[in-house]
């Protein structure tokens, strides 16, 4: 009961990020100060590049802080940085990258509520089927051979970065690619 209901509030959180976004776009262009969202483009990349300090971390390339602090760190900075480069993209359709850019950025904050709301499924699934087990007095063997292929999903979930990060390379990379033209073709 409890995954199911941290599903439903991933999924509002996902979608009320997308929903300020608009609303906070539609107030720029209300007010006239559509020049603003330039601004908030600047400032939800330099977040989203924070954010990727649970990575250094996380590979030891940084020694102080705990890795759950950053995990929690990431989460946050990313929602943010996304909703502000949901505003910066605004509502306009002027090429084809920003908004392939923009798409990649959803999909990689959509996997990364997917697969943290996944994990934690399948561990707490395993931790209820041992319980169960151990309540049956079952031997620590029998209940290692119930509970093999359970195992199994729990360590392949863990596993699921290898679709997260590949995400994630793209979103930057297109990114890269969109900041560049835009310097490249910068009405000076």
């Amino acid at each position: 009961m409890e995954t199911t209901r941290e599903a439903f509030w991933n999924s509002l959180f996902f979608i009320s990020i997308v929903l300020i976004a608009m609303v906070v776009d539609w107030g720029l262009h209300w007010s006239g100060h559509l020049q603003w969202g330039r601004y908030f483009g600047y400032a939800g990349t330099g977040i989203l590049v924070i954010s990727f300090l649970y990575s250094a971390r996380k590979r030891k390339l940084i020694k102080w802080g705990r890795a759950p602090f950053f995990l929690r760190l990431h989460e946050f900075l990313s929602w943010l940085g996304a909703m502000l480069v949901l505003v910066h993209g605004g509502i306009h359709f002027n090429a084809l990258l920003p908004w392939l850019a923009m798409a990649s950025m959803l999909v990689a904050v959509a996997s990364g509520l997917t697969g943290k709301y996944l994990l934690k499924k399948s561990r707490i699934i395993v931790s209820e089927r041992k319980k169960n087990l151990l309540d049956m007095e079952m031997s620590i063997a029998e209940i290692d051979d119930h509970l093999y292929w359970d195992s199994l999903v729990v360590d392949l979930m863990k596993k699921w970065r290898i679709v997260h990060i590949p995400i994630t390379i793209i979103f930057t990379l297109l990114t890269l690619l969109h900041v560049t033209t835009a310097i490249i073709f910068w009405r000076w």
